[in-house]
C-alpha cells in the first residue's frame, strides 16, 4: 500500500511553499514520525513527517520546486512485516507452501550470507532525532547555506560553522567560496569570448568581471513583494526628531547590576522604546490602526512588532500585549524571539499580526533612515546609532549621546501634525524615563 507525502496546512494566509531540503533518500526505510522533507515558506520553515513506515518510494517534488497545500511530495510502500516467523503460518494451499518452502531452502544453501545480511537490513532501527547515523554526524547548516552549497559543489563538512550550536550559515559558505577563489583566480573562458578578446586585445584589461547568479528564496522573493506592495499602495511619508539618550544611559549603568541579579538579564534600550512607543500610541491611536475597505480600525491593544534581520531575510515577530509587560518580560521576550530568529524556530504564531512595528538599525551602525510599513499597520518607529555630538543646552555646547528616530506613517488616516506629535511625546518619554512609570 502506497502513502502520499504531503504538503501540510502551515498555517493563516500561508498557501505556498518551496521544497528546502529533503532528509531522506529514494529507497530508504522510513519509521513513522521520521521527517522527511523541509519547506521553506515566507514566513517560517516546516517540517513535513512520516504518517506510516516503510520505504520511500518516489520523490515527486525536487528540492527547488513550489508545492502548495496539498501537493504531493512523494510516496512511501508501506511494510506490513519486516521479519518473518521463524515457523510459517498453516496455509490453505499446502502444495504451493511446500514449493516456496524448497525455493527458500534451496537459496538458504547457495547463498546463506547474503540472506542473513539483508535480513537484519529490513528491520527498522530506532532513531532518536530522525535523521540516520552521516546525517546526526554531518555538520548542522542552514537550508540557505546548504542550497549555496549544493549549487557551488562545496563539502559542506569543510566549513566551520559560526551560527547557533554551531550551525553553517550562508555568510559561513560565502566566506569559504571567497577563500577559495583567492587560491584559484583562472577563470575558465569558452573559446568564442577568447577570440573576441583576441580581437580587442589593445583595449586595457576590465579585471575579474566574474558573475554569478543566485536563485531568491521564497522568504527573499516575499519580502519584495510586500515591500513594493507597502511603497505602491499605501501613502507613506516619514518624519524625524533626535533624542538625547542621557537619563535611559545613566539609569541603566545606575541599575543594571541589580536588574540582572533580580531578573537574569540586562536591561536594554528597546524595552524603553517599546513602552514610550506605547505611551504615544494611547495619545495618538490612529497610529495604532489599519484601514479596511473604506473603515478605519482603531486597535485599543498593543502588539509590537519587532523587525529582526535573520540569515533569511527580514522578519517581525510580535510581542503580544507588550503594554501588560514589565521592562524585564519586555527584555526576555525579545531575547526569546533573537534566539528562535536566529535558530529557524520561529512558528507562525509568532509572527502572526502585530499593530505597531519598531525597527532598531542602530545595531548595524545606521545614523539614518527611512523605514518602510508592514502592511496593514500604518505606522513605523525607526532607531538608529548613539551617537555623542555637540548639542546647544542652556545656551552652551555640551556634548551628548543622540539618537535619531525616524516615524514612517500612512498619511491616508495619520496627518503630520499627529505624527510630529507622537514624536514628540517619544522624545519627552525617553529623555525623562520617570514618566514612564507615572503612565503605567
Amino acid at each position: 500500500m502506497a502513502i502520499e507525502v504531503t504538503v501540510p496546512e502551515m498555517g493563516e494566509s500561508i498557501l505556498e511553499a518551496t521544497v528546502s531540503h529533503w532528509l531522506k533518500k529514494e529507497g530508504e526505510y522510513i519509521n513513522v514520525g521520521d521527517v522527511l522533507v523541509e519547506l521553506e515558506t515566507d514566513k517560517v520553515n516546516v517540517e513535513v513527517g512520516a504518517k506510516g513506515s516503510g520505504v520511500l518510494q518516489q520523490i515527486k517534488v525536487k528540492e527547488g520546486g513550489d508545492v502548495k497545500v496539498g501537493d504531493v511530495l512523494g510516496t512511501i510502500d508501506e511494510k506490513v512485516e519486516q521479519t518473518q516467523p521463524a515457523t510459517p503460518e498453516p496455509k490453505p494451499h499446502a502444495a504451493e507452501e511446500a514449493k516456496e518452502s524448497v525455493l527458500v531452502e534451496k537459496q538458504e544453501e547457495k547463498t546463506p550470507e547474503p540472506v542473513r545480511e539483508q535480513k537484519p537490513e529490513l528491520v527498522p532501527r530506532p532513531r532518536q532525532d530522525g535523521r540516520n547515523k552521516k546525517q546526526r554526524e554531518a555538520p548542522l547548516v542552514t537550508p540557505v547555506a546548504s542550497r549555496l552549497a549544493r549549487d557551488k559543489d562545496v563539502d559542506i563538512s569543510a566549513i566551520q560553522g559560526t551560527g547557533a550550536e554551531g550551525r553553517v550559515t550562508r555568510s559561513d559558505v560565502e566566506k569559504y567560496l571567497q577563500n577559495q577563489d583567492k587560491l584559484d583566480r583562472t577563470v575558465e573562458q569558452p573559446q568564442a569570448l577568447a577570440d573576441v578578446q583576441h580581437e580587442v586585445s589593445a583595449a586595457p584589461p576590465m579585471g575579474n568581471r566574474q558573475e554569478e547568479r543566485i536563485r531568491m528564496s521564497r522568504r527573499r522573493r516575499t519580502i519584495a513583494e510586500r515591500l513594493l506592495e507597502a511603497k505602491n499602495s499605501t501613502a507613506m511619508l516619514t518624519t524625524f526628531n533626535e533624542v538625547d539618550m542621557t537619563n535611559v544611559m545613566t539609569l541603566r549603568k545606575r541599575t543594571n547590576d541589580q536588574f540582572v541579579e533580580r531578573h537574569g538579564i540586562k536591561l536594554g534600550i528597546v524595552s524603553f522604546f517599546v513602552k514610550a512607543s506605547i505611551g504615544a500610541l494611547k495619545e495618538f491611536p490612529y497610529l495604532n490602526a489599519e484601514i479596511q475597505s473604506d473603515e478605519i480600525v482603531l486597535k485599543h491593544y498593543y502588539d509590537i512588532g519587532m523587525a529582526i534581520g535573520a540569515e533569511e531575510g527580514l522578519v517581525v515577530p510580535v510581542i503580544r500585549d507588550a503594554d501588560k509587560l514589565s521592562f524585564a518580560e519586555i527584555e526576555k521576550y525579545i531575547k526569546e524571539l533573537v534566539s528562535k530568529s536566529q535558530s529557524g524556530k520561529l512558528s507562525i504564531e509568532d509572527l502572526r499580526g502585530g499593530t505597531f512595528t519598531i525597527t532598531n538599525g542602530g545595531v548595524f551602525g545606521s545614523l539614518l533612515s527611512t523605514p518602510i510599513l508592514n502592511p496593514p499597520q500604518v505606522g513605523i518607529l525607526g532607531l538608529h546609532k548613539i551617537e555623542e555630538r555637540p548639542v546647544a543646552l542652556n545656551g552652551q555646547v555640551v556634548i551628548r549621546p543622540m539618537m535619531y528616530t525616524a516615524l514612517s506613517y500612512d498619511h491616508r488616516i495619520v496627518d503630520g501634525r499627529e505624527a510630529v506629535q507622537f514624536l514628540v511625546r517619544l522624545k519627552e518619554f525617553i529623555e525623562d524615563p520617570a514618566l514612564l512609570l507615572l503612565e503605567g
